[in-house]
């Protein structure tokens, strides 16, 4: 049964979208079996992974508004993980959930007999707040929020954690926070060590070891339309991934022990 892991941060540019396809590519590169959710209108991960946003005629929005069968949405990729792809239409989708019958747990529903397939499910969720993102977090185990080391990283994370709480205590009572992730680390400036410390605070024992780098191949990787691994494998940024997606099924494995 797959683990279903959402990643989250309703504020933009903090690597969300960087660290779903770099994550789910090094944990497939490590002999999982993973499916990666688009549920971005922007469909950043989709292209990130090489796959055309137009021309796929089934996709995540036919499947949440359709109710497209999700089986013939599925895209084997050549990174050795499967994708449900995402384009501009899902941008309605907002506004088409609104009107659908349990419309917070449509994404689930979707999802629901691929699950015994798959040993993990990744979902990229919108820089919002909105119905999409809860539709993630309603049909996920845990949630992985990266953090960007800068100066407002801390700001708005109680409104996230307080949409967590809510859809933990209304929808998914099993939803827990997997861990918060510190992308665009830079050791050299005095400022990052003070965001850390911060965020460690926040969010005590819940702090990846694995820190992501700011890293000009990670930048340049989505553009060639590869994961980092199969851009630049010895780059640190590839390196940064393997550790977290190591880190991630260790303690898989620490917990069902």
């Amino acid at each position: 049964m797959a683990k279903v892991i959402a990643i989250a941060n309703q504020k933009g540019g903090v690597g969300k979208t960087t660290t779903c396809v770099n994550l789910s590519s090094c944990v497939a590169a490590l002999g999982k079996k993973v499916l990666v959710v688009d549920l971005d209108p922007q469909g950043n991960t989709t292209s990130g992974y090489g796959v055309a946003k137009k021309g796929q005629q089934s996709n995540i929005y036919t499947c949440l508004i359709n109710d497209d069968d999700v089986r013939q949405a599925i895209v084997h990729t050549k990174f050795n993980a499967d994708l449900i792809a995402s384009n501009t239409q899902l941008a309605g989708a907002v506004v088409e959930l609104v009107e659908l019958p349990r419309r917070e747990n449509r994404l689930r529903s979707i999802l629901a007999p691929l699950i015994p397939l798959y040993d993990y499910v990744f979902i990229d969720c919108p820089p919002s707040l909105d119905l999409l993102t809860v539709n993630g977090l309603c049909a996920c185990d845990t949630v992985l929020i990266p953090i960007q080391c800068e100066y407002y990283a801390i700001e708005g994370l109680s409104q996230l954690m307080t949409t967590v709480r809510q859809v933990k205590r209304l929808y998914n009572a099993d939803l827990e926070l997997e861990g918060v992730l510190l992308t665009m680390y830079d050791r050299r400036l005095n400022l990052t060590a003070q965001v850390k410390a911060e965020v460690e605070n926040f969010f005590p024992g819940k702090v990846f070891k694995a820190i992501i780098p700011r890293a000009v191949r990670l930048s340049e990787a989505p553009s060639y339309g590869k994961p980092i691994q199969y851009y630049d494998k010895r780059s640190k940024g590839a390196r940064a991934y393997e550790s977290l997606a190591k880190e991630i099924i260790r303690n898989d494995k620490k917990q069902e022990g």
